[in-house]
């Protein structure tokens, strides 16, 4: 695609899991023939029942959004003196919060998830890996390998601290800098849950600046199914226990048969593993000739990601390699 197009077309997308159009033009199949293991998706997403008409046909009122930002601020264990926003997936959350400061430099050490830095560019913000910054970015843990930070990473005046998939390990939270002055931790409700169509997620943090995002986002960011499910499955802990058991099983599980064919882990979390292959675009390919798509990385001819099948797509992913 040149330049031009891009303009053209505002919704052409920087690199990414999933992608499953551009796949089914080179490989052939439709959508339901492929195992989509290029995200980090629960492939056991959280069971959505029971919604009510007036879910789909009214405007969100205040006492959704009141029963949804309780039931985040007891699941994560948030402090009274720091703000919870609900906002339709962390990704509308990243785009805003560069706005929330004056244009300067962020730091944000890659590889890591690439729509931060493409946030703060758009906005003006010089990017940069390492150094005093005026703002900084920590992914925890981070996409692709997994690594965690430290409180004492959280150490700019505007600090992001994105816990999308930090769900996996509630131990190794560092939502206790949400009552940070200049401290944002952003939470994504489709990655443990398995619903990232749901479009859901939260920005924690600074009640002045979480105060600047809720004006950016507007009224009713949130969609009414929205509202009802994520305030349900946040109260069904049960679930949430049940599922960090099977995440890690699986995790084990996909160790174990990817090591066995010659890949060495690089790390990752539960809900998805990076290894390190001697050509990562052969394993992708050799992957997709039989409709199964991973995740490579145009910093790295070495890098798979792979996240977790469905309890069907064992059998499947084993034959392939």
């Amino acid at each position: 695609m040149t330049s031009s197009d891009k303009n053209l077309n505002p919704r052409a997308r920087r690199d990414h899991g999933g992608g499953l159009d551009d796949a089914i033009q080179t490989y052939g199949g439709s959508r339901q023939d492929w195992l989509d293991l290029s995200t980090g998706i629960n492939p056991q997403p959280y069971p959505v029942s029971d919604l009510s008409a007036e879910d789909w046909t009214a405007l969100p009122d205040h006492g959704a959004f009141e029963q949804l930002t309780n039931a985040a601020r007891q699941f994560w264990s948030v402090r009274d003196n720091a703000a919870i926003l609900p906002a339709p997936g962390a990704s509308a959350l990243i785009a805003r919060i560069p706005a929330l400061a004056p244009q300067g430099r962020v730091q944000i050490t890659t590889p890591t998830y690439n729509e931060h830095a493409a946030a703060f560019s758009a906005q003006g913000w010089s990017v940069q890996p390492e150094g005093p910054a005026d703002a900084r970015v920590i992914v925890h843990p981070n996409n692709p390998d997994g690594r965690y930070w430290t409180d004492a990473d959280a150490n700019a005046p505007l600090t992001i601290i994105d816990e999308s998939f930090c769900d996996v390990a509630p131990e190794a939270s560092l939502i206790h800098l949400a009552e940070r002055p200049g401290v944002i931790v952003l939470k994504s409700f489709g990655k443990f849950w398995g619903l990232a169509g749901l479009r859901l997620g939260f920005a924690i943090g600074d009640p002045k600046l979480i105060a600047r995002l809720n004006d950016l986002t507007g009224p009713w960011a949130v969609s009414g199914p929205a509202l009802r499910i994520g305030a349900r499955a946040l109260q069904d802990t049960d679930w949430a226990a049940a599922t960090r058991r099977y995440l890690q099983q699986g995790a084990d599980r996909l160790d174990t048969l990817v090591t066995g064919q010659g890949a060495c882990l690089v790390g990752g979390t539960p809900l998805f593993r990076l290894y390190s292959v001697e050509d990562a675009a052969e394993w992708q390919d050799r992957l997709a000739r039989a409709l199964i798509w991973s995740r490579i990385f145009p910093y790295s001819t070495t890098y798979l990601r792979l996240g977790l099948p469905p309890a069907d797509g064992w059998a499947r992913l084993e034959a392939a390699l």
